[in-house]
């Protein structure tokens, strides 16, 4: 089995019958992050740009602001049943210890959200506002990303069962692509990917992701300043409304040649 992709045994029913054969499935293991030497949380992810995943969420919940924050990030001992690293917990520690309040949950990859007592309190405050004249993208540009992202996505080429997250610029160049089990951790990479290379504040780049815009992922670009979110499918109810609050651009059912603006339609040319 490799880091990302397994084989199992399926039965195939069709028309033509009943054929058993292998299959190729997405990998889902957990992730156990520490911060310091103590357990922040564990998340359900595809393994592979693990140190991208960690940077991503430790900026997104507000625990770091750039790489450097954090002084080293390293596997620790986690073994299986024959003793051999599974690579499933990563310990970071900081450059500055900061107060961090421990959360009973396991992120799975289906919510990020998982834990949070209250809405209130995942209504964090960037460090970077969205500028109202912030960069731009012509319709013409936007409609192409989607076709970019999938071109891109060769693990789900092979098993059909992952989210995928892009950061484009605006003239449409593919900067950073991930793909995960899990949408936000997904987004978790890319944004990760970008504090490593010193990219944020994201005011000139554009998210698009694969899968739906949920409030979490509109969460997640508020706080890099990225001004522009464009999803394939659909955004939810309380992703616009924190779009509109925070003056994001987002999108959703970007397909072919249409989509929908829900809202920052100033950035669309």
């Amino acid at each position: 089995m490799s880091r990302v992709t397994a084989r199992r045994k399926t039965i195939r029913l069709s028309p033509a019958g009943r054929i058993q054969r292998p299959d190729t499935l997405a990998v889902e293991e957990p992730l156990e992050i520490r911060v310091d030497g103590r357990s922040l949380t564990v998340t359900m992810r595809t393994p592979g740009n693990d140190i991208d995943l960690v940077h991503g969420f430790l900026f997104g919940e507000d625990i770091i602001g750039s790489a450097d924050d954090i002084v080293t990030a390293r596997y620790c001992a986690g073994t299986d049943s024959e003793g051999r690293n599974t690579y499933n917990v990563l310990d970071l520690r900081l450059r500055n210890p900061v107060p961090i309040h421990t959360r009973n949950f396991l992120t799975t990859g289906a919510c990020g959200l998982c834990g949070k007592s209250a809405l209130d309190e995942v209504r964090t405050h960037s460090r970077f506002p969205i500028p109202h004249e912030s960069a731009s993208i012509s319709t013409d540009v936007l409609t192409d990303l989607p076709k970019q992202l999938r071109a891109g996505q060769k693990l789900f080429e092979a098993t059909g069962g992952l989210h995928a997250a892009g950061l484009f610029t605006t003239d449409g160049t593919l900067l950073a692509l991930r793909e995960d089990i899990g949408r936000h951790n997904a987004v978790d990479k890319v944004i990760g990917w970008a504090v490593r290379e010193n990219r944020v504040p994201a005011h000139d780049l554009v998210l698009v992701v694969s899968s739906r815009a949920s409030f979490e992922l509109a969460q997640k670009a508020v706080m890099a300043g990225i001004p522009i979110l464009a999803a394939v499918s659909a955004p939810s109810s309380l992703a616009v409304d924190l779009a509109a609050e925070s003056d994001l651009t987002l999108v959703g059912f970007l397909r072919a040649e249409t989509m929908n603006i829900y809202t920052g339609e100033h950035r669309l040319t």
